[in-house]
C-alpha cells in the first residue's frame, strides 16, 4: 500500500474520531436549549416543585375539580407563553407547564433520566392527589417525555404534537456517517413505551416539518396498539407553526 495513502487513511480517521468525539461532547447541546424565564400571564401562578438534585418551576392555573392538562414543551420553548392556548382551550382545567431542569427558572441540568423522574414526581405529588381526569400533552421533545409518563400512569387522554418515534432515530438520519447508537446518550425511545398506553391518543404532525421528518412521526403512530392512537396531520404548517393554525386548535376541541 503507498505511503502517501497510509498517511490519508490516518488523517482522515483522526478527524472521525475527532468529530464523534465532539458528538459525544456537545450531544446534550443539540436536545436542551434552555430559555430564559420571560414571565407568565397573570392569571397563572408559579409553583416550586422540589426534585432530586434541583427545583423545578412549574406555571400553574389553579383549578378545582377533577380535570387537570399538564403539557410539556418544546427544546427551545419557554412553556409560559403557550398557558393563553391552554386558558382558551381547558377553560375548566387546572394546567401545569412544567420548565425542564435549567429552564426560565428551574435548576439543574436537564437529561432523559431527570426529565422522566420530574415528571412522575409532578403527577404523583401535585396532579394526581388532587385531580383524577388528567390529559397529558407533549409537544416535540415534549412527546419523550409525555409518552413515557401515560406508559406509567392512569391518564385520561394523551395528545402529541409533532412526536417522534425516537431521538436516536432521528440523529440518525441528520447524522448517517457516525454510530450515533453508540454516541448517544438520552435516546427517547418512544416507540418503546407506545404500546403500553391505553388511553385514547391524538397524534398531530406538520405537513411540512422540517425538523422531525413525518416518517419518524408515523413510526411512532404505528407502535401503538390497535384503535389507541389517531394520526392528524395539519397540512401547510411545519414544525414551529403548528400551534397557531385553526384547524390545529379545531382538533384540540374534538
Amino acid at each position: 500500500m503507498p505511503r502517501f495513502f497510509v498517511i490519508f487513511l490516518a488523517v482522515a480517521m483522526s478527524i472521525y474520531l475527532v468529530f464523534c468525539v465532539g458528538l459525544y461532547l456537545a450531544q446534550r447541546s443539540f436536545i436542551y436549549h434552555p430559555t430564559p424565564s420571560a414571565g407568565v400571564d397573570a392569571a397563572a401562578g408559579k409553583l416550586k416543585l422540589a426534585v432530586a438534585g434541583a427545583d423545578l418551576a412549574i406555571t400553574a392555573r389553579p383549578h378545582e375539580g377533577k380535570n387537570a392538562l399538564i403539557y410539556f414543551g418544546g427544546n427551545m420553548e419557554d412553556v409560559a407563553w403557550s398557558l393563553p392556548l391552554f386558558l382558551k382551550m381547558f377553560p375548566d382545567y387546572a394546567l401545569y407547564l412544567p420548565h425542564y431542569r435549567g429552564y426560565s427558572d428551574s435548576t439543574g441540568e436537564p437529561s432523559e433520566t431527570a426529565l422522566h423522574n420530574d415528571a412522575l414526581m409532578l403527577f404523583d405529588k401535585v396532579v394526581y392527589p388532587n385531580h383524577s381526569r388528567i390529559v397529558v400533552v407533549g409537544r416535540s421533545l415534549g412527546s419523550g417525555v409525555a409518552v413515557r409518563l401515560a406508559s406509567q400512569r392512569p391518564i385520561a387522554k394523551l395528545i402529541l404534537i409533532t412526536p417522534f418515534d425516537s431521538i436516536l432515530n432521528v440523529a440518525q438520519g441528520k447524522f448517517p456517517l457516525f454510530p450515533i447508537n453508540w454516541l448517544l446518550i438520552d435516546k427517547f425511545e418512544s416507540w418503546q413505551y407506545a404500546p403500553q398506553i391505553t388511553a385514547p391518543t391524538l397524534v398531530i404532525a406538520a405537513s411540512h416539518d422540517q425538523v422531525i421528518p413525518y416518517t419518524n412521526t408515523e413510526r411512532l403512530y404505528k407502535s401503538f396498539t390497535t384503535d389507541v392512537a389517531t394520526l392528524t396531520v395539519i397540512p401547510g404548517t411545519n414544525h414551529d407553526d403548528i400551534m397557531a393554525v385553526p384547524s390545529y386548535l379545531e382538533w384540540l376541541k374534538k
